[in-house]
């Protein structure tokens, strides 16, 4: 069952997210990032993760200069240790590399995604269609891809 103490948390943190998580959740929400669908501020357990990406089972968090202290070490050490035996993969990233290289830290979460994307294709690329139009090197292939693509392949040409 749900936490809603956790939930009521999550939503605050939503509402008051730092700059750096601002920037970043640009450049993830909407399925922005190779099609997989980022949550922000999702509960996880006793936890919240900055950012999760449940299809992947990734989690991104954002760590200021705060998580330098030993306390924030070892809490960081246990909640980590708590998220993986969750199934879950973890990747931390700095306020200021948020900052300095947010492309960057964009390719540093592509890669630890899955390379063939939420459902197992490859990202839909867009204008896919007109490239293999404008890839036919003759006439009657034209012909015969438009002829193919109104019958929806059923019937032989």
């Amino acid at each position: 069952m749900r936490d809603p103490q956790a939930r009521k948390r999550a939503r605050s943190l939503r509402r008051d997210m730092t700059k750096s998580e601002t920037v970043l959740w640009t450049a993830l929400k909407g399925r922005a990032l190779d099609g997989w669908k980022f949550r922000r501020q999702h509960p996880v357990g006793p936890y919240i993760a900055d950012f999760a990406c449940l299809e992947a089972k990734l989690i991104v968090e954002v760590d200021g200069a705060t998580h330098n202290s030993h306390d924030e070490i070892a809490h960081d050490r246990q909640r980590t240790d708590f998220l993986e035996s969750q199934g879950f993969a973890i990747v931390r990233i700095t306020n200021t590399g948020i900052y300095e290289d947010l492309d960057g830290i964009v390719r540093q979460i592509s890669a630890a995604l899955a390379p063939s994307g939420p459902s197992g294709h490859l990202p839909r690329k867009q204008g896919r269609t007109s490239d293999m139009i404008s890839q036919l090197s003759t006439e009657s292939e034209l012909e015969g891809a438009q002829h193919s693509r109104s019958n929806n392949g059923r019937f032989p040409t």
